[in-house]
């Protein structure tokens, strides 16, 4: 039974938060960061940043190239995320259904899950092909730039302008309207189509799963390179595929026909 004198923030132990925030920096930041970076953006000194970071690629969990001496995550933390991440029922269900959909398109495919207003890529099931999209696991990006994100959203029933509230964001280049519209398209066709919102030239395609309850728990998502996405491959093979395989991950998660 959980004791809750010991849940307040009075028992945070500095030390662990700083390294949990410097292994979520480094996870989040497309470039690898320098030691004054680091410890620039988490308000550390130098020579804290320093041992924190020695003491992190001691146990291989971030990585310091020898040349340019910055940091990056190491293989140890790829690899204690991915045994996490396989261990979640949803990840379990879902990945030989990712297999059989790249093995039929040889497309990269992704299990997302949304957190709060983010969408998170969480597992992945790569293709063959040598021009594809940079791999994307362990990414986040917000709702609003990619199929999955609008996907789960246009199910879920949240309010999907939260994100404007909460963040503040002016978000200049977002058209509300045009989002209020899309989402209710895709909750009537039950599949979502984005071009670009993560990258030129790519196209993410999506399908909502549910649970037992009801609830929507992730999206089944392929990328495409815009070349490949032609309107009649993505109508008459890839979305038919990833609704028949987002309804089968659906039943495996308890959620019957409707």
């Amino acid at each position: 039974m959980r004791n809750d004198k010991f849940a307040g923030p009075a028992y945070t132990i500095q030390i662990v938060s700083n390294a949990l925030d410097m292994l979520e920096l480094l996870a989040m930041r497309p470039a690898n960061p320098s030691l004054g970076r680091l410890a620039g953006s988490l308000n550390l000194t130098r020579n804290k940043a320093y041992r924190l970071l020695s003491t992190l690629c001691e146990r291989g969990l971030v990585e310091q190239d020898p040349e340019t001496g910055t940091y990056a995550i190491g293989v140890a933390a790829l690899e204690l995320a991915q045994r996490l991440i396989r261990q979640a029922p949803v990840v379990n269900h879902a990945h030989p259904i990712m297999e059989e959909l790249a093995r039929k398109h040889d497309e990269a495919v992704y299990m997302t899950v949304l957190r709060g207003d983010d969408v998170v890529f969480l597992d992945m099931v790569d293709c063959e092909r040598q021009v594809k999209a940079t791999p994307l696991i362990g990414r986040r990006f917000p709702y609003f730039t990619n199929a999955a994100g609008k996907a789960i959203k246009a199910l879920e029933g949240a309010d999907p302008l939260n994100l404007l509230k909460k963040r503040g964001r002016k978000n200049n280049s977002l058209d509300v309207g045009s989002l209020l519209s899309e989402l209710h398209e895709i909750r009537h066709k039950g599949v979502a189509v984005d071009c670009g919102g993560l990258g030129d030239g790519i196209v993410s395609v999506a399908v909502a799963v549910r649970d037992y309850a009801g609830k929507v728990v992730g999206a089944i998502t392929m990328l495409v390179p815009s070349f490949r996405a032609v309107a009649d491959r993505l109508e008459s093979e890839i979305i038919p595929s990833l609704q028949e395989g987002a309804d089968l991950l659906s039943m495996k998660l308890g959620h019957g026909p409707c």
